[in-house]
């Protein structure tokens, strides 16, 4: 039985493919500021190059001069003179040759660090919609791949197109003046090399970009592989990824053969069609030598200037792939530069200096975008400074969007939620951030050391904030086991610690910076019950008078707020202490009835799997 092929359309493109035009070209306009920037360096390096070309044009003047010179029985042979000239000329053309590539080199480094910077800055500020859309390795293919291709026509683009016209117009003046009639045969097949190598520069632009953006699905599916070979191993599925790799690199390998046969078709027409003019030459020319209407000196030298022009002419298929490149590499770059962040920061300067953590959410509603139903619907709270507030409900019942709009990781409307009275939305978003701390539910740590992922935003802290953050944390006593102490290095993403120890790091690397609000997203998923009674114990000892807002899904965590609130769908349903709840004997008490191993929660929690039995019943019947 044939295997299923494996659905990889996630790691392809979603937006809308194009014809093929030369308005594709037009994306190159936007380097504009590069060259803008490095107007002085280009400006130079193109007198150098125009220099050169002077140079080289002064050759076939003392090549003629000497072959006359052989030619001609009534004067002496003059040799000695044109060739030192000549190679006085080849050597200062080598000169500015090389210092020009030198310049220009590190004009070209310059621009791919401007742009990589910009493209990292940018990427800073983006929000979950972006990264649904654009994943890691597609971010990564267009900061190296297609930065690189762009880099080619910002350092070299503009300096060729004007030496390139320059050497023509230095070629033809030089050859008219030699044999006007010997120069309307050579250049006539020459604007049908012209034509013909737009025409395919045309076609070549969707060549480069499907060969882009399948580089983008391989380094995208290597990333994702790797991120997850724990996963991968742990149900021994390494050969199915190694296959799926496979189709994915084949199918990129496809797009560069493809593209390169393209471009080396190009190379061949191009070569060939030129070809025409130093054959004209050898038969008409020759014609003319022997018919005494030119020198044998004019015709070397105008063939040295037919090799001249015809020379750039050759190369335009070389040239125009690589503007088609960077076109197709601007292209990629500039969508993900245009992409707006979600989140508008437009601070406001009445934003007093001292916070004393009043957290207010009034009349909150809020939907994700394309989803169905609210996430959060008329949701008013008010928790007063100092004050700790539990959320608790099922999954998906809008508890993490709640807290992540305190911080404006969604962006909420205006007028919906409130730091000490003033709109969230007013805040400066890293003030926001630093005033109001987040602990995210899925616990992160850099390749760094677990000193250097505890002291992230600052880290000239001294030990003693370290230790205080990581004894409230429970993590103090797993630091001393380590050989390393604090200067453990814990790998990629946390990997050499355990979940509850990754868990446990970053709850003390956001208890450390003594924030007036700390925001924690159920980041006790990972702890035995045991540890969470000491880390509780350590938060109210740490976080005496500053106001914490906390998830979880446990009543053995929530029970010590001074107050819970249970969303269901978005909504409040039930909210009061620990003990008003399960007096309310609502969903709280249920929940705390289906995880408490009291005696006295035993029949509620016996009624409640009943429930469950005959639901499951009932749906088999139906």
């Amino acid at each position: 039985m044939k295997a299923e092929r494996p659905d990889l359309s996630r790691y392809q493109p979603t937006f809308r493919r194009e014809r093929s035009t030369f308005r594709h070209l037009g994306h190159l306009k936007r380097l504009a500021p590069y060259l803008v920037r490095h107007r002085y360096v280009l400006g130079s390096v193109l007198f150098g190059m125009l220099v050169g070309r002077v140079l080289e044009a002064a050759v076939p003047l003392l090549l003629k001069s000497a072959f006359d010179s052989l030619a001609d029985p009534t004067v002496a042979p003059n040799l000695l003179m044109p060739t030192l000239a000549i190679l006085a000329l080849v050597l200062g053309r080598f000169v500015v040759h090389v210092w020009s590539r030198a310049v220009m080199q590190r004009v070209s480094i310059a621009v791919c660090y401007d742009l990589r910077k910009r493209l990292f800055n940018h990427t800073q500020r983006q929000g979950p919609m972006f990264f649904n859309r654009y994943s890691t390795g597609d971010l990564m293919s267009r900061a190296i791949n297609d930065v690189r291709m762009v880099r080619q026509v910002v350092s070299w683009g503009a300096v060729n197109i004007i030496v390139f016209v320059f050497t023509i117009v230095v070629g033809l003046y030089y050859m008219i003046s030699l044999s006007p009639a010997l120069t309307v045969w050579v250049v006539i097949p020459l604007p049908l090399v012209a034509v013909l190598g737009f025409i395919m520069s045309r076609w070549m632009f969707p060549y480069y970009r499907d060969q882009q953006e399948a580089m983008a699905a391989v380094n995208t599916f290597a990333q994702e592989n790797f991120n997850g070979i724990r996963a991968v191993q742990a149900l021994a599925r390494e050969d199915q990824e190694i296959r799926r790799f496979g189709e994915v690199s084949t199918h990129y390998a496809h797009m560069v053969y493809r593209a390169s046969r393209f471009h080396g078709v190009v190379n061949l027409v191009m070569p060939l069609l030129t070809s025409v003019s130093p054959v004209i030459i050898m038969v008409y020319g020759g014609a003319l030598a022997l018919a005494g209407e030119i020198t044998v000196g004019t015709f070397v030298a105008f063939f040295a200037y037919m090799m001249m022009v015809t020379m750039p002419v050759r190369m335009i298929g070389m040239s125009l792939a690589m503007f088609t490149a960077s076109a197709a590499g601007a292209q990629r770059i500039y969508e993900v530069l245009d992409h707006r962040p979600e989140i508008d920061d437009n601070p406001n300067d009445a934003i007093p200096d001292g916070i004393a953590g009043r957290v207010t959410f009034r009349n909150l509603s809020y939907s994700h975008p394309d989803a169905d139903a609210p996430a959060l619907e008329d949701v008013d709270i008010d928790v007063t400074p100092g004050e700790t507030v539990a959320f608790l409900g099922r999954v998906g019942s809008g508890k993490s969007t709640l807290l992540r709009s305190v911080v404006r990781l969604v962006d909420t409307p205006r007028g919906t939620v409130f730091i000490d009275g003033h709109d969230v939305c007013d805040f400066p978003i890293s003030r926001l951030r630093a005033t109001a701390t987040m602990v995210p539910q899925d616990p992160f740590l850099f390749s760094e050391t677990l000193r250097a992922n505890l002291t992230y935003d600052d880290p000239t802290r001294t030990d003693e904030p370290i230790w205080n953050a990581a004894d409230a944390a429970s993590l103090s006593e797993a630091i001393r086991e380590f050989h390393d102490g604090l200067m453990t290095a814990v790998g990629e993403r946390g990997i050499t610690l355990s979940g509850g120890q990754k868990q446990r790091s970053t709850l003390a690397r956001g208890l450390i910076r003594e924030a007036p609000i700390l925001l924690m997203d159920d980041c006790f998923s990972s702890v035995d019950t045991e540890t969470e009674e000491r880390i509780l114990g350590g938060l109210k000892r740490l976080r005496a008078g500053r106001t914490t807002l906390l998830i979880s899904h446990r009543v053995s965590t929530v029970r010590h707020a001074d107050r819970i609130f249970v969303l269901d769908h978005g909504r409040i349903v039930e909210s009061g202490t620990h003990e008003q709840l399960l007096a309310l004997g609502g969903h709280y008490a249920d929940l705390e009835g289906l995880q408490s191993n009291q005696d006295a929660a035993q029949e509620r929690r016996q009624r409640l799997i009943a429930d469950l039995e005959q639901g499951e019943t009932a749906l088999e019947g139906a």
